[in-house]
């Protein structure tokens, strides 16, 4: 008999200390890493438990979680059992009567007996004077008065039925009177009561605990030790309804021969929390991005043999186990590309993507609205320069070449250019597709003059056997009415033929810089101020004499 009582004690007991108690306890937002598409949520939190198993609550996190990104860390010699993301819904508080004053308790119940007997009294008044009201139709209509009936034919009738009629009607009409006038002074006194009785319970709601409204997004975390212990939780989870854009600002100055590069992020937010006054962390990364690698499958091919069904042509396949075999399988893996960093801002570069910790603490409302943080702002060296292509356009225009651009490590994004204070307009930068020279154009120049033309007495024009050769000759002149030198690139092409009856060949270049693969013409000259100069190209084509050639 002891050894069950015994037993039955100790798990009793066991039971107890598994169940635990439950405390709700206050966290802050610490830090938030916002990805492209998404964020990643910092929390801290400090606790006090007791020997045993403790179930902690943090309320007041974001709708958006994704419970599988749950993270806790605790400090402290505690072991965490469980941890878990839920939603309660709270009971509305209930207040009773009798937690109020006495004057007001009473003040209620008299209200309430009084707006009672009152809406009684009005009840009965409104039904006499119902009743008045039919006795005067009734009169109204009786056939006496309407002069229907033996009244017709006697003048003293008549008049008996008219001087009934005015008496009757006139001590309806005061007896309507009286009752109007008792209906209005309750209807009075009832509003009174009424707006009384209103006061008196927004005094016994504004004592009332506040309400919840709505459910309560919290996170569950269970530990168990076997000391009182005091410690701290750290706690992070992913959320969706956030993301990043990146942008430029590129302000050249020729006279410093710098451009000023200003990296900025746009941030949206809707995650249900305010992010406020956090540090926060720009990432390249998507996590919800697919991170499978993808597999290959074998690939079979077979022949395919046509054959008619009920009038249909259909195609099958003579070995079975194709059809069967599986297709072969791929994605596109997006390319990770490192961003830049700024005056206030680490960057880490991670394996597959790259982090920006801004020191400068940021506050941001679950709006869903853009929120702007600067990141990066570097000046950068580039070389000014002045193009033409003059087969194209015969105005100069002045570029800038910024130089190691690859070491900026930016992403794709619009940029805003800015040169001598003025808007030039906006360009798109992909550091995926160009090398590491970012070449901005930043307008024409009306002091710089360019000319190309057919040189007529060089063209030349032959037939020799079956075949025909065509002589083509040009001059590209240019002028520099600016103050100062400046360094001019030239651009212009040869022809080329993907054609083995179609023989091209360059007879003069002017020492242009060749290449034959695009055909592409380059002259660099150093033109001094009021200087001139001209250069002059030509090339032969030679095809079969009865095909035509379009030029």
């Amino acid at each position: 008999m002891k050894r069950i009582f015994l037993f039955w004690s100790l798990l009793f007991c066991f039971g107890t200390s598994f169940a635990g108690d439950k405390e709700i306890i206050k966290s802050e937002l610490s830090e938030v890493t916002v990805y492209s598409n998404g964020a990643q949520i910092y929390r801290k939190s400090n606790f006090n438990t007791k020997p045993g198993i403790t179930e902690f609550i943090i309320e007041g996190v974001s709708p958006n979680i994704d419970p599988k990104s749950l993270q806790v860390k605790a400090t402290g010699a505690v072991i965490i059992i469980d941890s878990k993301y839920s939603t309660y819904y709270p009971e509305p508080v209930k207040v009773k009567l009798e937690g109020l004053p006495l004057k007001i308790r009473n003040d209620i119940r008299f209200l309430r007996d009084s707006i009672e007997n009152v809406q009684f009294a009005l009840k009965e008044i409104q039904d006499e004077i119902d009743v008045l009201n039919t006795s005067k139709t009734i009169l109204a209509n009786n056939g006496a008065i309407r002069g229907q009936g033996k009244v017709n034919d006697s003048i003293q009738l008549l008049k008996q039925a008219m001087d009934y009629y005015q008496v009757k009607m006139n001590e309806l009409n005061k007896k309507i009177q009286v009752l109007q006038r008792k209906k209005a002074d309750q209807t009075e006194k009832l509003n009174t009561m009424n707006s009384r009785l209103s006061d008196l319970e927004n005094y016994q709601s504004s004592n009332e605990p506040v309400q919840p409204k709505g459910p309560i997004h919290r996170i569950s975390i269970t530990v168990q030790c076997k000391e009182a212990v005091a410690g701290k939780f750290t706690v992070s989870y992913l959320v969706s309804g956030a993301s990043w854009v990146p942008s430029y600002d590129l302000r050249a100055e020729i006279l410093t021969g710098k451009v000023n590069l200003t990296y900025k992020a746009s941030i949206q937010q809707n995650t249900g929390e305010k992010w406020d006054n956090v540090r926060l962390t720009l990432s390249t990364n998507d996590p919800y991005q697919n991170k499978t690698k993808p597999e290959l499958h074998p690939w079979y091919i077979d022949y395919y043999a046509m054959y008619y069904n009920e009038g249909r042509l259909n195609s099958y396949s003579n070995i079975e186990s194709t059809a069967k075999a599986p297709m072969a399988q791929g994605a596109d893996m997006d390319a990770e590309v490192a961003q830049t960093s700024m005056d206030f801002t680490t960057m880490i570069d991670r394996v597959i993507a790259a982090e920006y910790k801004i020191d400068l603490p940021y506050t941001i409302e679950s709006d869903n609205e853009s929120h702007l943080v600067l990141v990066k702002t570097t000046d950068v060296n580039a070389n000014y320069r002045y193009y033409c292509v003059p087969k194209v356009d015969a105005s100069v225009y002045l570029v800038a070449e910024i130089l190691k651009l690859d070491e900026l490590q930016l992403v794709p994004a619009k940029a805003n250019i800015f040169f001598d204070g003025t808007y030039m307009g906006e360009t798109y930068l992909d550091p995926t597709t160009m090398n590491d020279t970012l070449t901005l154009s930043l307008g024409k120049d009306p002091n710089i003059i360019a000319k190309r033309i057919v040189l007529k007495k060089d063209l030349k024009d032959k037939v020799i056997g079956n075949d025909r050769e065509r002589v083509m000759s040009y001059e590209i002149s240019v002028k520099n009415l600016k103050n100062n030198d400046i360094e001019l690139v030239i651009e212009d092409q040869i022809p080329l033929s993907t054609n083995g009856e179609i023989v091209i060949e360059a007879l003069e270049t002017s020492k242009a810089e060749y290449d034959k693969s695009t055909g592409k013409l380059k002259w660099v000259v150093d033109l001094k101020s009021k200087d001139a100069k001209k250069f002059v190209y030509s090339f032969k084509v030679k095809n079969p004499k009865d095909k035509d050639l379009r030029f």
